[in-house]
């Protein structure tokens, strides 16, 4: 909260205050904006592994997976550019509203670009599950696709400007905790929906998608906002209370003085977008763009977005795949919290590190046991002591990443850069997030027909190259 720059300095400046009820509170709610970018992530993939789903709008892809059974190649059942744009069309909407999220975030401030994007979401999921036709469907994804980009725009901001210095990443990290949560009840939700007869369930799960868009929408009404954004719409002393109350005590002129600072600093700055480009904010830009480019190669949308359709595609069996990804997702859940844990503890860097040397060891690891098992043809089985080595080998894997780069990837570019460029940065950190996983998301079930157990080991080698980066 001291103007932005604080991990760019030399040292963080020590505020007087407390960590009081009232600021974990408004950070746990705005956190909730997480669920929404969860509950999609770990929904879309066990909706289009359902055979009613399918049947209804992707009538071609139940065909083809008929075709890939009586060749045996277990590589290719879902490859289908229409059904992964299903998916994928979400995150290129949201790339375009996250440039719109930031103008909103920086002129009217973070509450309201939070609650945009909650009703954009809302409208979105009801729409998803009433559907009768593609065009709506896909019209619901675009809508879900802006109410992403604009929470994921504005609630990391809220969280590294509401948080005291000592427990910002903890805090912040509430953000992909809410991720994770999102992402385990949609597993959870799609293994009782693919049990319901009448071939409606499906529906259930994509309308409940209503559920965390409400909390949001809700939450970022009943919000303040924060400090630093009230300084920016120049209401400097409604910004001093509510810099008091968020701290707990009456003494904060030290740290209202930088905000002051960082503020006045801020709008001589016409352009957020074209100053971000000056020499002496390239490190914050490189850092902007890299790391949520390294997040996604690290190739966990692999396992997030289609957990069930890739566990069926190895050979789970239907009700063992929805199964699968509710295990992988709580242990996403389970290893956040270790990160919570340890982000102020022992340092963002050694996470990383960690988490990059983990990652890459499990990644080769289920690429050459599935090499072993299907070969180049994808031609083969899994015992049941097969598929759960391979389980245990994701959920290392899975583990990794949600303690390393999962929530660093949010956290780091929100709090790297300094008042006068942060909506920019944190724009930028979302765009480029958002496209990598749009072609990720888009590409990857050719990209599993065609380079069969090789994709796995093509992620691995981003994963060095990411450790390496960060390392240097």
């Amino acid at each position: 909260m001291e103007g932005g720059g604080f991990v760019a300095a030399s040292k963080v400046n020590i505020y007087e205050g407390r960590v009081t009820a009232f600021v974990i509170c408004t950070c746990l709610i705005a956190a909730s904006g997480g669920l929404l970018f969860g509950y999609d992530l770990g929904i879309s993939g066990g909706v289009t592994s359902m055979e009613p789903f399918l049947k209804k709008f992707f009538p071609s892809v139940l065909e083809q997976q008929s075709k890939a059974s009586q060749t045996r190649n277990q590589y290719c059942k879902f490859d289908s550019q229409l059904l992964t744009l299903f998916t994928s069309s979400l995150y290129l909407a949201a790339l375009v509203a996250s440039f719109f999220a930031s103008i909103v975030t920086r002129i009217f401030g973070r509450k309201i670009s939070m609650l945009a994007g909650a009703v954009a979401f809302l409208i979105g999921s009801i729409l998803n599950g009433v559907a009768m036709n593609m065009g709506v469907l896909i019209f619901g994804r675009l809508l879900l696709g802006v109410g992403v980009g604009f929470a994921n725009q504005s609630v990391p901001l809220y969280l590294s400007e509401m948080a005291p210095a000592s427990i910002r990443g903890a805090l912040n990290i509430g953000f992909q905790m809410a991720v994770t949560i999102g992402i385990l009840a949609a597993g959870l939700i799609n293994y009782g929906t693919a049990k319901i007869e009448g071939g409606w369930g499906w529906r259930l799960s994509l309308v409940l998608a209503a559920v965390p868009a409400v909390v949001m929408t809700a939450g970022s009404y009943l919000l303040p906002d924060t400090p630093n954004s009230i300084l920016e719409r120049g209401q400097p002393e409604k910004a001093r209370q509510m810099l008091q109350k968020v701290r707990g005590t009456q003494h904060v002129d030290a740290e209202f003085q930088d905000l002051l600072d960082a503020t006045e600093a801020a709008k001589k700055v016409d352009q957020p977008w074209t100053n971000i480009l000056q020499p002496r904010y390239r490190p914050q830009l490189v850092l902007c763009i890299l790391i949520p480019f390294f997040q996604q190669l690290t190739g966990i949308n692999v396992v997030m977005f289609y957990a069930p359709v890739l566990f069926k595609t190895l050979g789970f069996g239907d009700d063992a795949s929805l199964m699968s990804a509710v295990i992988s997702g709580i242990v996403n859940v389970l290893a956040t919290m270790v990160s919570i844990y340890s982000v102020d503890k022992f340092g963002r860097r050694m996470l990383f590190l960690e988490g990059g040397a983990q990652m890459f060891i499990f990644q080769i690891a289920i690429g050459t046991m599935i090499a072993v098992r299907f070969g180049v043809n994808g031609d083969g089985d899994l015992s049941r002591w097969d598929a759960n080595i391979l389980l245990l080998f994701i959920c290392a894997y899975v583990a990794a990443f949600a303690w390393s780069w999962g929530p660093l990837g949010w956290l780091v570019p929100s709090e790297i850069c300094p008042l006068e460029i942060r909506s920019a940065g944190q724009g930028i950190n979302v765009a480029v997030n958002m496209i990598f996983t749009f072609i990720i998301g888009q590409v990857f079930l050719s990209m599993l027909c065609h380079m069969k157990f090789g994709l796995f080991f093509f992620f691995a080698g981003f994963v060095v190259i990411m450790t390496v980066f960060v390392y240097y």
